[in-house]
Order: C-alpha cells, then structure tokens, then sequence
C-alpha cells in the first residue's frame, strides 16, 4: 500500500486508546467539503509525498508497547486491494485496528469483518439517501451504503457513525438520516470547520449549522440512538 500520510500519535482518532493515524490515498468519492483534497483528486496525489506500507510498519514495530492501536483512514481505505494484507501484519504487531469508511465497499467491509481484522469501525453517514450523490459529487449504490450500516451494527465491534454537518446540509437533513442508522450505539454530529483547503469553495453550498445548533438538534436525537454527541 502507499500512504499520503502519518500522524505519529493521537488521542482523539480511536477513541479510549492511544493511537496512530495513516492516511490511504483515493476516494471514489468528491465530496465539496473534503478536508484532504491531496488524497483525493489524481492532480493533487502526483505532487503529494508519500509513505510505503514498510515505511508504516517498521514505524510501528518501533512503537510496540507504546502505541495501542492504528486509525486507517483516507482517501477511502477500502479502495485498496492491499488493505486486507496490510491489515493482517498490523495486527500480527498486536495493534488494534480502526477502519474508517466511506461506506460504499460493503463487500470489502464484509471480507475485513469475516477475517476478523478490525477493531473499532467509524462511518460516514454524508447525507439522506436522498441527497447523497449531491452531496458526494458521485453515483452511489444505496444498497452498498444499507448493507454497510447493516453489517456495522451486526459486528459485535465498537462502532460510531458520524456526519460532518457541511454547509448546505439542514437540520430537517440531519433528521432525515435517523431511520437510517436508528438506535446506533454512537452516533456524532461533526461541525464543520473551513481548513481553507476544501475540495470547492463551501460558501456557494449555503452556510454551516453550528455549534450551538447542533447541540439543540442533539435533544431531538437522544431518542433515537444509545449515544449522539457533537464534536466541535
């Protein structure tokens, strides 16, 4: 595999563990607000320095009985036919394993799962089903996206689902996701912050629902799932 990226120490990625964070390179998606559009768009991944997947795990074999666990995020993981392989040396290392996804490969999810090769899972939930091709930028096969949430919840992992509350996503949408994912063990608004490096310039898609209207959409969404919280 090659990465675009590591973050040799996290607090935050996986949560309850100390962790580290490698960033895969590709996304089959082109959401406006992306926040690494140099692991999306293939102009921006020529000039973008990359790491090899023996640069990651010798760092990690370095790290042994420091860190506990390694985030695998993107980009979109799943994309990568190594990713399976990759996965299995992590974890002959004794590192946990995060996946975080897009969710649009339920059939490499399923075959991650089966081999029993994750530990905590985090998905993104873009959007209604309705709006998500807007909201990607890309066709999507609902099913894939249903099958994922299923197979999640099925895990018997720790598992979140998330949304970063872009501009131009309303509150009546974020209310719209419930019968998704509906009773979820954790599921967190993310508010969304500007880098000034997104994919498209966010002011055209209308504003962004804050903090503090998050929190108050938060009390219409306690009902529905075991934990929602927001992350600023």
């Amino acid at each position: 595999m090659i990465f675009g990226g590591l973050q040799e120490l996290t607090l935050i990625d996986y949560p309850g563990k100390i962790a580290a964070t490698v960033f895969t390179i590709g996304c089959n998606f082109r959401c406006y607000y992306c926040h690494n559009p140099e692991l999306v768009l293939p102009e921006k991944i020529k000039t973008t320095k990359t790491l090899s997947e023996e640069d990651i795990l010798n760092f990690l074999k370095g790290r042994q009985g420091l860190l506990q666990g390694l985030c695998i995020t993107g980009g979109e993981p799943t994309l990568d036919n190594c990713l399976l392989d990759f996965i299995k040396q992590v974890k002959a290392l004794n590192f946990l394993v995060k996946l975080d996804t897009n969710g649009s490969n339920s059939e490499v999810l399923k075959n991650l799962l089966e081999n029993k090769l994750l530990d905590y899972i985090a998905m993104d939930i873009k959007a209604p089903l309705a709006k998500y091709a807007t909201v990607v930028g890309a066709e999507i096969n609902p099913n894939h996206i249903q099958e994922s949430i299923k197979l999640i919840r099925q895990s018997g992992l720790e598992y979140e689902f998330r949304t970063t509350v872009a501009p131009g996503l309303t509150t009546q949408d974020i209310l719209d996701i419930v019968p998704l994912i509906e009773g979820a063990d954790n599921y967190y608004l993310q508010v969304f912050h500007d880098n000034g490096k997104c994919l498209k310039d966010v002011r055209y898609f209308g504003r962004s629902l804050t903090a503090e209207e998050l929190m108050l959409l938060k009390e219409k969404l306690v009902e529905h799932f075991m934990y929602v919280a927001v992350r600023e």
